[in-house]
């Protein structure tokens, strides 16, 4: 079986939409199956029309003529044009028998409209939903006019695919509310690579020195700063865990949005000091980081993106050992147990946040009782493998009907 994936971005950006890509086409090829790759213009610095990365071939989509505009939809409609034409030459070129579009919906469109063309069946795979996404970076309102014409097309998408992969049960309910049948919905929940997770690690002691961080004990978060990870709730709890815990300091690894945000907010707090920001470190060095933290924080705040989606983090912590705490929103309940895997707190309530932070610190005799449980859980039921089987009856079916 040959399958052409249509991508957002790839490698060598780094993002766990690239990490989960590289998983589920790991796993896709040792089904036996063949797989061929295409990005569009969010493959940025890319002027290639064809590129190798540690061993995968890509084919890149160049940027449309109408980019530089930035007049309402005509970006949008620029892209979905461009990647359509590029489909159609990629297409005659690997000769697939299935096009997987990947989210946004502006890979699925050129996708549907190729596969009509040329009568190839067409899966759309839904990481998230595009105008949600728009909603946390602050380019539209929900229930905006544009939120409501971006969530028609989603549908429409949605509606005309030969199937539909998503990646948890939240996302699942909601496509399958906006009239698709269940039995063309299917989960491909997101996973670990057991192998590349060892549980515990020694933290490095020339690299915590360096960062001031000899004698704490560590709160940590490893990733973007978007609004929706909830950092600023974070901040916000740091004076009564101070209270609890004067010892106690702060590691943000990572970047993005806000970051100035953040650094404004500390000022505000008069908490500067107990805050270490390291910026964006390479990806080969995000373990040596991982091993100075103590506890794992993920506050995400309540909204559509995070109540319907799975995100990657706990699951990378559980598969380490690490003991983390955790918003209640949707998303972070259908992946945690509460007091098994880790510790769920109120969303939105710094105060909680703070208990649930010192009453892990203070509840050392169950410290490898959650490390045992979250590396059980990925090792049992959040592996790759196990995921991406799931995909072998659908396309055996639209392979079959092609035939």
């Amino acid at each position: 079986m040959r399958i052409l994936h249509i991508l957002d971005h790839s490698i060598p950006l780094h993002s766990g939409y690239t990490f989960r890509t590289l998983s589920i086409l790991r796993e896709q090829r040792k089904l036996g199956w063949q797989t061929f790759h295409l990005t569009t213009p969010k493959q940025l610095n890319c002027q290639a029309a064809e590129e190798n990365v540690d061993g995968w071939h890509f084919y890149r989509t160049a940027a449309p003529t109408l980019a530089g505009l930035r007049l309402p939809g005509i970006n949008e409609l620029g892209v979905m044009r461009q990647v359509e034409k590029r489909l159609m030459e990629v297409v005659e070129i690997v000769k697939p028998d299935i096009l997987h579009a990947h989210s946004p919906v502006l890979n699925a469109i050129p996708a549907l409209r190729v596969g009509k063309r040329l009568g190839l069946p067409v899966v759309y795979e839904v990481r998230a939903f595009w105008e949600d996404a728009a909603v946390d970076h602050g380019t539209t309102t929900e229930g905006s006019l544009r939120y409501r014409l971006t969530r028609r097309l989603e549908t429409h998408a949605l509606q005309r695919a030969d199937h539909v992969f998503t990646i948890c049960n939240g996302l699942r309910n909601d496509i399958v509310a906006r009239g698709v049948p269940a039995e063309k919905v299917t989960v491909i929940a997101n996973g670990v690579d057991i192998e590349s997770f060892a549980v515990g690690g020694e933290p490095n002691l020339a690299l915590k020195e360096r960062l001031g961080l000899q004698g704490a004990t560590v709160i940590g978060f490893i990733g973007s700063f978007y609004a929706y990870e909830g950092l600023d709730l974070l901040l916000d709890a740091l004076p009564q865990i101070l209270r609890g815990r004067p010892e106690v300091r702060v590691l943000l690894v990572g970047g993005g949005p806000q970051d100035q945000a953040l650094r404004q907010q500390l000022d505000r707090l008069g908490l500067a000091d107990k805050v270490v920001f390291t910026g964006r470190v390479p990806h080969a060095e995000v373990q040596r980081y991982y091993d100075l933290v103590d506890v794992l924080a993920y506050p995400r705040h309540s909204m559509r993106l995070t109540e319907l989606v799975t995100p990657l983090k706990p699951l990378e912590a559980m598969a380490q050992g690490r003991l983390f705490v955790a918003s209640d929103v949707g998303g972070h309940k259908e992946l945690i147990r509460h007091g098994e895997t880790g510790i769920l707190f109120k969303v939105g309530d710094a105060s909680a946040l703070a208990e649930a932070v010192l009453q892990l610190l203070a509840d050392g005799s169950r410290w490898a009782d959650y490390r045992a449980a979250g590396r059980h859980f990925v090792e049992q039921e959040r592996n790759w493998q196990r995921s991406v089987a799931n995909y072998q009856r659908p396309f055996a079916r639209l392979f079959e009907s092609r035939r």
